[in-house]
């Protein structure tokens, strides 16, 4: 058959999941027509008051207020609404620069007395965020100024002034649509770090009860580990980090928040960036396209309600007038179009094209082989489809009758390297089968898709 006519045919036969090719966003990212964002009933995932579905798909911009300009931001935030992302995590105090950076967006370096000029700055960021649809996850302050520990500090806050600046963020952003705030900054929530990241939040919470609340920890752990029952929290976000390779990560994290009562939902909110080193040793060689792709499948296979990408060089805002952190190789220009930046965007069209949010992890589907966490394929599915994502392409054996009575099954081939649908074959349910993806091994993986 000619390609053109297959094409043609499958545009035909599958009409729900002939937009997943498409390369780029068009229009505004995220239609805040819906509503301000809320938990959906099941506790499991986000959504709009209306009920539409929010898909959590971020970057991560720590230093995007403190280091760029507007036509920067404007480039930035562009490329990104492109590509599909709906978030945009960044920081109000930030990490980097040191003390001397405290003094930009604080007079005298107090959290009692806000700089109106850098404030100022700081709305025409979530403006510009807004024209394009995108919601900014805002930390009030990175954690090096509530527990200094590797960071370059001053430790400035103490439980009074953290609820005091939490109040002041309140009532400025309280009718800013698009926000969602993150509490911490890469540290622990124990000792005396609880009590002022609490203070914190219940000061934003005081004035602002419209927008959604979590915590960013540090590595390999999630905000569960302390906040888990507080009202405040929302969901929970974990940081799985930048050491693991494998999906124990996600045992020990996700799965382990995904059975806490009261539910809520949790998300991954530092994987792996593209293009750090291995455990922060250049060594160890870097983290690829195919590392980001694997936790973003994973993740949310096994029941996340989203997902943060992240790129070494972006984070940071790296260019020639700082210097390079954790062996920075390009300028954050040069990195917004890596690999697993753009293949963000064929995860949101088949998040939406097959009505994501209405499904549930269905890992019993997979009967063979014994799952191993450093090649893990994992089963997600609803009502009218299950996906199968197989990171090394290996085969798996799987069987559709704990899910399905119907008779025929349609499977297709979907690349999360570059949206395409293939068709692979139609079976019968009724006896487990084997599956064997078109290539395999390392950076050849792939989603079956059984309707």
């Amino acid at each position: 058959m000619p390609r053109h006519v297959f094409i043609l045919f499958l545009a035909w036969i599958v009409p729900a999941l002939v937009e997943v090719r498409a390369d780029s966003w068009s229009g505004k990212s995220v239609d805040f027509s819906h509503g301000d964002l809320c938990v959906s009933p099941n506790g499991r995932f986000l959504q709009h008051t209306d009920g539409t579905p929010f898909l959590y798909l971020g970057d991560t911009a720590w230093e995007l207020i403190y280091r760029l300009n507007e036509p920067e931001v404007e480039l930035y935030m562009e490329n990104r609404r492109t590509k599909g992302f709906t978030v945009i995590q960044t920081v109000i105090l930030s990490e980097l620069d040191g003390s001397d950076g405290i003094n930009r967006p604080l007079i005298n370096g107090s959290p009692s007395t806000p700089d109106p000029d850098y404030f100022k700055w700081v709305d025409r960021v979530l403006e510009i965020a807004g024209e394009k649809g995108l919601y900014v996850g805002l930390l009030p302050t990175w954690g090096d100024k509530v527990d200094k520990q590797w960071g370059a500090g001053p430790e400035i806050f103490d439980e009074a002034n953290a609820r005091e600046y939490g109040r002041w963020l309140g009532r400025r952003y309280a009718d800013t649509p698009n926000i969602i705030w993150i509490i911490g900054g890469d540290r622990s929530g124990e000792g005396k770090n609880f009590t002022v990241w609490k203070a914190m939040a219940e000061g934003i919470k005081e004035c602002d009860k419209r927008h959604l609340m979590t915590y960013h920890p540090q590595g390999e752990h999630s905000s569960s580990f302390w906040f888990h029952d507080e009202t405040w929290l929302d969901f929970n976000m974990f940081q799985s980090g930048h050491a693991q390779r494998d999906y124990a990560i996600y045992r020990r994290l996700l799965l382990n928040d995904l059975q806490k009562q009261p539910i809520k939902p949790v998300l991954d909110g530092e994987p792996r960036y593209e293009n750090i080193p291995i455990d922060f040793k250049s060594e160890n060689g870097r983290f690829d396209d195919f590392d980001v792709r694997m936790t973003l499948y994973q993740s949310m296979f096994s029941g996340a309600c989203g997902y943060t990408y992240g790129c070494n060089e972006v984070w940071q805002m790296y260019s020639d007038k700082y210097s390079p952190m954790i062996d920075a190789q390009t300028t954050w220009k040069e990195s917004l179009d890596l690999a697993g930046a753009c293949d963000m965007i064929h995860f949101r069209k088949l998040c939406e094209a097959i009505d994501f949010f209405r499904g549930r992890p269905l890992q019993h589907l997979i009967e063979r082989p014994e799952q191993t966490d450093d090649d893990y394929a994992v089963a997600y599915g609803g009502k009218d489809y299950v996906l199968f994502y197989m990171p090394y392409g290996h085969s798996i054996t799987v069987n559709l009758s704990g899910w399905t009575q119907r008779k025929n099954v349609r499977l297709e081939w979907f690349n999360p390297r570059n949206g395409e649908l293939i068709f692979y074959k139609n079976i019968e349910t009724s006896e487990a089968f084997e599956v064997v993806s078109p290539t395999q091994g390392r950076g050849n993986d792939w989603v079956l898709i059984a309707r």
